[in-house]
């Protein structure tokens, strides 16, 4: 490791120290070791009882021994095929007589399956390398190995992924977080992660709104134009001190009042940054669910809420939405997004936990029936680029930082109450 990799892992220990780990993972490969250690290290300051690190071959990196030692141009002269189906279709990428992505996704399977069944109930460190680390949060939300490269793991970037049980790649799991970076700010002068070398596109920050007192109350208010309590406004306050430094150019929200209200404060620290309204990106209309808490609707449609929590994909909302209609209007408005998005710079967009869920699935193409693969805190921030034009494919460079809403911890403790 290079002198700032082991910055990088001093701060990655520092920000996980206090987290009570009970089990330790890490790839064989001396980086991931290290850094495994500089978490544990730091962990062993403030919490009693920090377990032995365990290397596991499971989290070795891909397999690309054909190009080890090469720099990236030179693997284009010399493997033009391969080069361009390793970017363009990784499911397909063929190398030697092996296909190393379907390799690795079926190496992370594999992995899950032995871990989950031993550490049920607990919390497992995992350390291993980008392309790994990718295949594990894919294989856990059932993401296609098509989209691998769709999701960016930066070094020591920190993601939160939540197992209901020893199951994955199925509606159990939810990824808290993605690709969590703030900590290394010290070093890379930005809470965010970094664009990628050669960047041409556009930035498109997404935020949820602050929390609202019916949040707090985990009563449903959907369309019902709830406006940001006093936490909320802290929140929203909160984010855009997180954002300030933060270059943008555009804003864009729902106009129900709770994340128009959020996205004027981000704006109060960008000056004469346009604010514009896009009604596509209202809440899920819950119809005669909204205004009620849970035990109100389960007194009154039993057995619904089991349904929209376990399978939320056949819900049709009582005189209000289904999933499906959600689906197609967030697909709608996104594509309006990008229609107002001039190239190279950066937009704000505030909306909803379902249609941010929504459009994070989109991303993935994942249907309705993985809703809650992403969890979504209010003021949380989520970041995708565009790096090479609208014409190319997406990266989510992180989702759901909430680091500034909780003083400093990788865990989201906003409210969970209901949409």
């Amino acid at each position: 490791m290079t002198e700032q990799g082991s910055q990088q892992a001093q701060l990655t220990g520092a920000a996980l120290s206090g987290l009570s780990i009970d089990a330790a993972y890490s790839s064989p490969l001396v980086r991931a070791k290290h850094t495994a250690k500089a978490i544990l290290t730091a962990n062993l300051a403030t919490t009693p009882n920090v377990p032995d690190l365990q290397t596991h071959k499971g989290l070795y990196e891909i397999d690309l021994s054909e190009w080890e030692g090469m720099k990236i141009e030179q693997v284009g002269v010399d493997f033009p095929e391969e080069r361009k189906a390793w970017k363009e279709t990784p499911d397909r990428f063929l190398l030697g007589d092996r296909y190393p992505v379907l390799d690795l996704f079926a190496q992370a399977k594999a992995f899950w399956q032995e871990i989950l069944q031993r550490h049920q109930d607990q919390t497992i460190l995992v350390v291993g390398h980008s392309g790994i680390n990718r295949c594990l949060v894919c294989t856990a939300l059932g993401i296609a190995p098509a989209y691998y490269h769709r999701l960016q793991q930066s070094n020591c970037g920190i993601s939160v992924l939540n197992f209901a049980g020893t199951s994955f790649g199925d509606s159990s799991v939810q990824l808290e977080s993605l690709n969590l970076t703030s900590h290394l700010e010290p070093l890379t002068g930005s809470p965010l992660p970094p664009v990628r070398q050669n960047h041409l596109g556009p930035r498109l920050l997404l935020v949820r709104h602050g929390e609202t007192e019916w949040n707090r109350q985990k009563r449903f208010q959907g369309q019902i134009d709830v406006p940001l309590n006093p936490t909320g406004e802290v929140q929203a306050a909160t984010a855009a001190e997180f954002l300030r430094h933060i270059p943008i150019q555009l804003a864009i929200s729902s106009p129900m009042l709770r994340p128009k209200q959020t996205a004027i404060a981000i704006l109060a620290a960008h000056d004469n940054t346009p604010l514009e309204l896009l009604d596509d990106l209202k809440e899920i209309s819950h119809g005669l669910w909204e205004g009620k808490l849970e035990s109100e609707i389960e007194a009154e449609f039993p057995g619904e809420l089991q349904k929209w929590q376990k399978t939320p994909e056949v819900v049709q909302m009582p005189e209000g939405e289904n999933l499906d209609r959600v689906w197609q209007r967030v697909a709608v408005a996104w594509q309006e997004i990008i229609r107002r998005t001039p190239p190279d710079q950066t937009i704000l967009v505030v909306a909803h936990d379902a249609v941010n869920k929504a459009l994070l699935c989109q991303l993935f193409d994942l249907s309705p029936a993985s809703f809650w693969a992403f969890k979504q805190g209010n003021g949380g921030v989520c970041v995708i680029d565009y790096q090479h034009g609208f014409d190319r494919p997406p990266l989510l460079q992180a989702i759901n930082i909430t680091t500034h809403l909780s003083g400093g911890s990788i865990l989201d403790t906003t409210a969970a109450g209901a949409l």
